[in-house]
């Protein structure tokens, strides 16, 4: 009973009654590393929200007889929150989910970087991660590992291992790769990397959705006939330059097992990771006979499409000459 009338006469009469009022914004954002001690603990609550706010939330804590150990974790704290209520939440780690997008991800890296960014172990602990989670789930090397995943955004504690984010997002693809669309890649003469690859260059060759099927079915078709791809993303890809506007003979004789232009086939795996609409976009390309592409000369990121040779050397004519005019090399 005593214990009970000293913490809310110490709450409810005293500094901690006062709600947080961020500097800036409706929210400030505390992170208690694992296995703080009192004084990282009180450092932390310090920098994120104030002293003054902070002393109050240390005067609970202390009443509490919380072990600093139990906060680690991430915590969100909205404007007005009294200093009591967060000193329980940290007393029972009642964290704040972590929010976690990607989209527009080329390179496993830029995907690693993206998601250490945003959670407690970095970069090189998610790379590890996939070495040691992806191969099990029969991912064969690196080159195949960003078909391991889907552009979204997920939640977990900003304190879950980097296994445990890989495991999750391999789980959802798996959810998205059913019966039905590994049927329907088989059809096509492909598995779900192949696919994810084929749908990457499509991606990087077009901005365009509604263009998307149709150069996802060009590509099928140049696979079908034993045709080298001859897709310049892959060979922006094999130098590691995508801001290339003009691919010219020293890009195409690049030595890369991505250039296309050199190799047969697909690549070893995909050149970004793609969404799903764009995997859909393969697994449900429309018939025509198209086999070879262009950029028009309006640079509106469209193409001209054709069926024979002839056609295209026009359409390459018309677009190097735009490309001239507009001095580009």
């Amino acid at each position: 009973m005593f214990a009970g009338a000293a913490v809310g006469a110490v709450v409810w009469g005293g500094p901690m009654v006062a709600g947080f009022s961020p500097d800036n914004g409706r929210t400030a954002t505390v992170r208690i590393p694992a296995d703080a001690s009192f004084d990282e603990l009180t450092d932390s609550l310090k920098a994120s929200l104030g002293d003054k706010y902070a002393a109050g939330v240390i005067r609970a804590w202390k009443l509490f007889r919380a072990v600093p150990s139990a906060a680690h974790g991430l915590y969100v704290v909205e404007r007005g929150t009294p200093a009591y209520r967060l000193a329980r939440r940290l007393q029972y780690g009642r964290q704040t989910p972590v929010k976690v997008t990607f989209n527009n991800i080329r390179t496993l890296d830029m995907l690693a970087d993206r998601v250490g960014a945003k959670m407690e172990f970095d970069a090189a602990d998610f790379i590890a991660a996939c070495d040691s989670v992806l191969p099990s789930m029969g991912f064969r090397g690196r080159a195949s590992f960003p078909a391991a995943f889907l552009p979204d955004t997920y939640e977990f504690y900003w304190t879950a291992d980097a296994r445990y984010v890989v495991e999750t997002f391999a789980r959802v693809r798996n959810l998205f790769w059913n019966d039905e669309r590994r049927a329907k890649a088989k059809s096509l003469g492909l598995n779900p990397v192949g696919v994810a690859t084929v749908a990457s260059i499509v991606e990087e060759e077009t901005a365009s959705s509604a263009e998307r099927p149709l150069v996802a079915r060009l590509y099928l078709n140049r696979l079908a006939k034993g045709m080298k791809l001859q897709a310049d993303p892959t060979v922006k890809f094999a130098v590691g330059d995508f801001s290339l506007r003009r691919i010219t003979g020293g890009h195409l004789r690049k030595q890369s097992a991505y250039n296309t232009y050199i190799h047969e086939g697909l690549p070893p795996g995909p050149i970004r990771i793609p969404e799903r609409a764009t995997l859909e976009a393969v697994l449900e390309a429309p018939s025509h006979s198209y086999i070879y592409m262009c950029a028009k000369p309006d640079f509106s990121g469209r193409h001209n499409f054709a069926s024979d040779f002839a056609s295209h050397q026009r359409n390459a004519a018309a677009y190097r000459q735009a490309l001239d005019r507009r001095g580009i090399k």
